[in-house]
């Protein structure tokens, strides 16, 4: 298998990202993120963009406590 094409960063409702190929439909609860290119480059700005690996409703939580 290669990682040849296009992918794309999404995101879902909790704040996680990964990464997608760009010619296919997104899995349900995902949404395209806005970048796209090789697979490199889409796996290095997820690491820029998703410095804080909880979710979303943690974070919310732990900042109530």
């Amino acid at each position: 298998m290669t990682d040849d094409g296009v992918y794309r960063v999404v995101r879902n409702d909790e704040e996680q990202y990964s990464i997608w190929w760009a010619d296919r439909e997104l899995p349900p609860g995902w949404t395209a993120e806005g970048t796209s290119g090789s697979k490199q480059e889409c796996l290095d700005h997820v690491a820029v963009v998703w410095s804080d690996m909880r979710p979303r409703s943690l974070r919310e939580q732990m900042a109530q406590a």
